[in-house]
């Protein structure tokens, strides 16, 4: 089992920036890589960023060049730094861990933070 606590989220004007994190416990050992998902109201949870136990990164086009994923392995946590915020990005953000462990692999989610971006 893994748990996820995101923090961060908020109101900012367009332009603006944000800095989500999502601090990981439990089976940490067992996790293959991190990312974090949006959801917008009456849309489908989309991919954001995600970062695999090798450091690799993978964007959404729509992020590429304005977010930042990163990770500090000593303190178990996964950053979303967000600039240059558009209108559209406005949604819940959920943090993703996907382990691989013995017994299979598994999805663990986060509760959601919601990031709403508004002049």
């Amino acid at each position: 089992q893994v748990q996820l606590v995101e923090s961060g989220g908020g109101l900012v004007q367009p332009g603006g920036s944000l800095r989500l994190s999502c601090a990981a416990s439990g089976s940490i050992f067992s996790i293959n890589r991190m990312g974090w998902y949006r959801q917008a109201p009456g849309k489908e949870r989309e991919l954001v960023a995600v970062i695999t136990s090798g450091d690799s990164t993978h964007y959404a086009d729509s992020v590429k060049g304005r977010f930042t994923i990163s990770r500090d392995n000593a303190e178990n946590t996964v950053y979303l730094q967000m600039n240059s915020l558009k209108p559209e990005d406005t949604a819940v953000y959920y943090c993703n861990a996907f382990t691989i462990a013995p017994e299979g692999a598994s999805d663990y989610w986060g509760q959601g933070t919601q990031v709403t971006v508004s002049s």
